[in-house]
Order: C-alpha cells, then sequence, then structure tokens
C-alpha cells in the first residue's frame, strides 16, 4: 500500500474528526467481540494505516498519527509504515509512552475522544473516560468514521455453522450451561452477558467459519436462570442446527437484537460479565440501575481445563499432524537445490499433507514459511511482496497447524537447508536447550507460568539474548490457537492474566525464541499437557507431557553445548517422536526419521 494511499485516507478522516469537534480518534484491531483475529470485515486499523499485523492501535490527531504494536511486529511494522506520517511507537520499551498517555497529552479540552464504540471493550472505554474528564472533554462513540470513509469494504462474514458432536467435545450443550449457571449462583449473578466467541462456541458445542482459521459464529449470548438466547445471523444456521437449539432450550434471536434487548433489564438484576471482553455498546446499553459483576467470563477456565475426551482427541491430532509435518521436512530435505522452492509453496505443500490427514478441518493460522532473515520478524507471512526463494544453506523457520475435529495444533521448527554459522548453531542450541528444560518441569501445584518462565529463558538470559514475546499461550479444542488465561512469561503485562494457575488439563504451548534483525530468526514450538505428578507431604506435584511430534533438527545442534541431562530430554523426545510416527510414514520417510532422531 503506497505512502500517499495512506495519507489521503488520513486526510478523509481528519475532516470527518473536524466536523464533529474530535481531536483524537481511535482505531484498535478488534471486532464486535473483541477477537485476536478479526475477519476482513474488521481490518479498519489496517485499511487506515496499512499495517498488517495481527495486534495494534493507531491513534489520529489533526496533526499526528501513531501505531502502537508488540515485539512481536516492531521489524514488520517499521518496514510497512515507512514513508508514511505515521509513528511507530514500540509498546514496552524503554522510554516509549502508551496510546492512553499520548491520548492524554495531546486531546483538546472542550472536544471529544472518538471511536467505534462497538469495537473497544468497556474496560478501556472506562479508562478513556475518566481521561476525557481530564480535559473536559467527552466520548464520542456512537459513530465508525473510518468505516465511513472505506468505500468498499468487504462483506459482514456469515458463514454456515456446523455442530460439534460428543465425541469430540466429551460435554453436552446441557451439561455446560448447567456448569455455568452454578457459577453464576456462586457470585450471585441473574443474568450472564456473553461476548467473546470462543467461549460461545465452546458452550454451544457450535463452531463456524466466520474468521480466517478461528472456527467460530459472529453471535452473542445472555443466559439467565431459566432461559439461554443465541443472537446470531440467522443465515448461518443450518435447519439441524435450529432443531438442535429447541431441543436444548436456547432461543435463537436476531444478531442486533442484543442491544436492544439489554435495554429491557429490570432494576435488581445482576449482570456477570468481563468489562474487558465486552464491547463499550454493550455495556452502555444496560440500564443504569442494574448492578454489574465485572469478572472474568467462567467459561474461560472452563474450557482451558481439558476434559479426558478432548485430551485423547488432542492426542490423537497431534499424531496426525506430526506425520504431516514429519513428511514435509523429509520432502524439504530431499529437494532442497534440486528444484525451486518458495516460501509459499514450501507453506502450500505442508498444508496439502495435513489436507491428506482424516478429520482435518483448515490450518490453524496463516503458515509462517520464513526463510533466513524474514524469519527475524516474529509474524513474517510470505506473499506477493516476499516470497523468498529457498537456497541449501540457513535455516527456514515454518510455524505452523491445524484445525482437527480431534483438536487444533501449533508447531514451529527451524528446519537447516545447508551451512550455517557457528553464531547460528550457538543460538539454535539454546533456544533447543530453552525448550526442552521447559517442557521437563516439575513443580508444585499453584504456579503459574510467570513462575516457571525462566526455565526457558534462561539459557538466552546467560548469553545476554532474550525475545520480546511470551514463551507460550494457551491453545483451544477446534478454536483460537492462542487461547487464556493460561501462558508463560516473565512479567506481568496490562492486556494479560498472568495468575492463572496451571491446572490439570491445560495445554501450553513452549516456544523460545531468537530474533536478529537482517540475520536469522529461531523458534521451537511444542505444546505441553499439564498433569499430575505424585504428592508427598510437600504437596501436589505437576508436570507437563509433551503433546507435539516432529524431530528438531539435529544439523544445527552444537552437542558440546548442551548439558548431559538436556542431551538425554533431547534424546528420550526423538525417541517417542519416532515411535509415534513411524508407523504412518513410508519405508524412505521412516528410515529418514530414524536418522534424524538419532541419539547424540
Amino acid at each position: 500500500m503506497s505512502a500517499d494511499t495512506i495519507s489521503d485516507r488520513i486526510q478523509k478522516l481528519r475532516r470527518e474528526m473536524k466536523k464533529r469537534k474530535i481531536s483524537v480518534y481511535l482505531i484498535p484491531t478488534s471486532d464486535f467481540h473483541e477477537s485476536e483475529y478479526v475477519s476482513d470485515y474488521f481490518k479498519v486499523r489496517q485499511y487506515m494505516t496499512g499495517f498488517t499485523g495481527s495486534a495494534g492501535t493507531a491513534v489520529i490527531t489533526q496533526t499526528k498519527a501513531g501505531l502502537w504494536t508488540d515485539g512481536r511486529y516492531f521489524i514488520q511494522a517499521q518496514k510497512q509504515l515507512a514513508g508514511t506520517e505515521i509513528v511507530l511507537y514500540r509498546m514496552g520499551m524503554e522510554g516509549v509512552p502508551t496510546a492512553a498517555e499520548f491520548i492524554r497529552e495531546n486531546l483538546e479540552q472542550n472536544t471529544y475522544l472518538g471511536f467505534d464504540g462497538r469495537v473497544l471493550n468497556a474496560s478501556l472505554g472506562h479508562t478513556f473516560l475518566v481521561i476525557a474528564r481530564e480535559k473536559q472533554a467527552q466520548l464520542y462513540w456512537k459513530e465508525d468514521l473510518a468505516g465511513m470513509i472505506w468505500k468498499d469494504r468487504p462483506q459482514f462474514p456469515v458463514n454456515p455453522a456446523f455442530l460439534l458432536d460428543e465425541v469430540y467435545t466429551g460435554r453436552s450443550i446441557d451439561d455446560k450451561i448447567s456448569a455455568v449457571r452454578r457459577k453464576m449462583e456462586e457470585a450471585g449473578a441473574t443474568v450472564h452477558v456473553l461476548s467473546s466467541l470462543c467461549d460461545i462456541a465452546w458452550l454451544l458445542n457450535i463452531r463456524g467459519g466466520d474468521i480466517s482459521h478461528v472456527p467460530v459464529v459472529m453471535s452473542y449470548l445472555i443466559l439467565t436462570r431459566e432461559r439461554c438466547c443465541f443472537y446470531v445471523n440467522l443465515d448461518a444456521l443450518s435447519r439441524e442446527i435450529v432443531g438442535y437449539f429447541i431441543a436444548h432450550k436456547v432461543d435463537i434471536r436476531s444478531y442486533a437484537d442484543i442491544y436492544e434487548d439489554l435495554k429491557l433489564l429490570e432494576a435488581g438484576e445482576r449482570v456477570l460479565l468481563e468489562s474487558g471482553k465486552i464491547n463499550l455498546s454493550l455495556k452502555m446499553s444496560i440500564p443504569e440501575d442494574v448492578e454489574i459483576i465485572d469478572r472474568s467470563n467462567p467459561e474461560e477456565l472452563m474450557k482451558a481445563v481439558k476434559n479426558p475426551v478432548e485430551i485423547k482427541n488432542i492426542r490423537k491430532a497431534h499424531v496426525k499432524d506430526g506425520v504431516a509435518f514429519t513428511k514435509f521436512c523429509y520432502w524439504l530435505k530431499q529437494n532442497i537445490g534440486k528444484q525451486e522452492i518458495t516460501e509459499l509453496s514450501a507453506a502450500e505443500y505442508l498444508k496439502e499433507r495435513r489436507m491428506e490427514q482424516e478429520h482435518f478441518v483448515n490450518i490453524s493460522f496463516d503458515t509462517i514459511s520464513a526463510y533466513g532473515a524474514n524469519a527475524a520478524m516474529m509474524h513474517y507471512a510470505p506473499g506477493n511482496e516476499s516470497n523468498a526463494v529457498l537456497k541449501p544453506e540457513g535455516f527456514l523457520l515454518v510455524d505452523s497447524g491445524g484445525h482437527y475435529l480431534e483438536g487444533s495444533t501449533d508447531i514451529t521448527r527451524n528446519i537447516v537447508l545447508g551451512p550455517l554459522s557457528k553464531e547460528e548453531k550457538q543460538m539454535y542450541t539454546a533456544v533447543v536447550r530453552a525448550n526442552l528444560n521447559l517442557a521437563n518441569a516439575r513443580f508444585l501445584y499453584g504456579c503459574s507460568g510467570l513462575n516457571l518462565d525462566i526455565l526457558a529463558r534462561g539459557p538466552l538470559w546467560q548469553q545476554g539474548m532474550d525475545y520480546r514475546c511470551g514463551t507460550g499461550h494457551g491453545n483451544g479444542y477446534l478454536l483460537n490457537v492462542h487461547e487464556g488465561p493460561n501462558g508463560f512469561r516473565w512479567r506481568t503485562v496490562p492486556e494479560r492474566r498472568d495468575d492463572c494457575i496451571l491446572e490439570e488439563g491445560m495445554v501450553t504451548t513452549d516456544e523460545p525464541g531468537v530474533y536478529v534483525e537482517g540475520k536469522y530468526g529461531i523458534r521451537i514450538e511444542n505444546e505441553l499437557l499439564c498433569r499430575k505428578w505424585i504428592k508427598n507431604e510437600y504437596g501436589q506435584f505437576m508436570e507437563f507431557e509433551n503433546l507435539t511430534y516432529a524431530p528438531i533438527d539435529l544439523e544445527g545442534i552444537l552437542p558440546e553445548e548442551m548439558t548431559g541431562t538436556e542431551q538425554n530430554y533431547l534424546n528420550q523426545y526423538h525417541k517417542k517422536v519416532y515411535e509415534a510416527l513411524s508407523p504412518y510414514l513410508n519405508e524412505s520417510e521412516k528410515n529418514w526419521l530414524k536418522e534424524a532422531t538419532r541419539e547424540i
């Protein structure tokens, strides 16, 4: 996207702002449901700035334009904003103001702070209300100004939904609704308002296709002691699904009706909601004489703790995915330097191997296939502007995953295509050590990811290196691969809850890395299932089961830089990889895997 195009769009927005006495306009990356990833209809921030990353906030004044994003996207954003007036603000870096601080500094007295109230969560809305009052200003939230100038905007997403059978979910819709109602009763709530799409999909055992690679249905839900109202675009539901909901006493309402229905709540009702996951317009629809109980959605923790049926299925999904990924590695190793392979064609070959697996639904996110220096951009995606040809040298970083009826996967490997420098091998070995040390942790129940993150960062911190992101995140069951509340990181950040205890049944990724701009990027990612170990006088000890099966490329390893314990960790992991995958490979692939998982 050209700088002139971006400038023209910003100027059009400024004219609309001026008509309404708006001195600051905020454009977050969100939809009406606070989703991490959004459909094309909601990519307003991308339209206005040209930055394509999945996380970021734009703030526009009459004389300034800024974009805030996190460490995953610093390099990408710097490139995509080049030549425009938009200033990149690197979130979390020393001396960099937050978006809220910038707004406080630039909001003029007796004017308006503008944004679309449907794409800003109620918690942030309250923060900006406080700032506005400090400046004798007001909030302007009932219009989508940026959307008004987007003349060729894509259609609002409405795609067919499908039901997920109990052989995959392990729990019925009635069981889940009853469990949530018990949580409502414990909280003293009479009404529960739910906007998070993954929470709704989990609760109703329904999946859809309204967000690319996130199988959810655009919808809202209101649950009371007697009623369950599902607000959805009716065109997304088949007769079978309608009949299913009727049988389970779920009332189906039109998608936008929730705003008017909330206005009908009576005094004395107590509404359970999470203000960080409900948009401001919804919150403002609730009458002032209705009490709000603002706490985490109970569904979040319920769906994070996988039940025995889900766990059994997830193990199957990872074997399937490991077979697909190993076939891809074998093909790449055999053909590099013999035929032209690009980042995109490599990603397409991997997708085809996943599609061969039974019960494949979709890839779980756009594959990150990044060669050489491109891998230094954590969320790089090859496309028309960049599609490197792979050479028989250096690394190819591949971060990818699949959705299956048995669950979702997320795996990253660096594949050695040819000679590496000593530095690349040292950093690769450090990342492998980091991954293995966390995967083999044993710890007392009560720990959170904050307690364990040092096990992964330790080998890197010892060398004065780090990575500007968390070490791991929760993973959904045929939902978003980035799922809360569990995760691994070394410090608390405002947008994350980091006090979540690691419970038996939680699945969390383990993905340390090293990213050196202009040179290389390295990441090794497996998924870990938290489970109980031994219990004694000190309490209940916990451990992880490694769910991911794929070889870790030994050609990049410096064994002398690993301890004997770490070498044993790697050898034991590779033994399990061979045992799990070899029955599903042909003879050539099996022989290659045997060598690729040899002991060191």
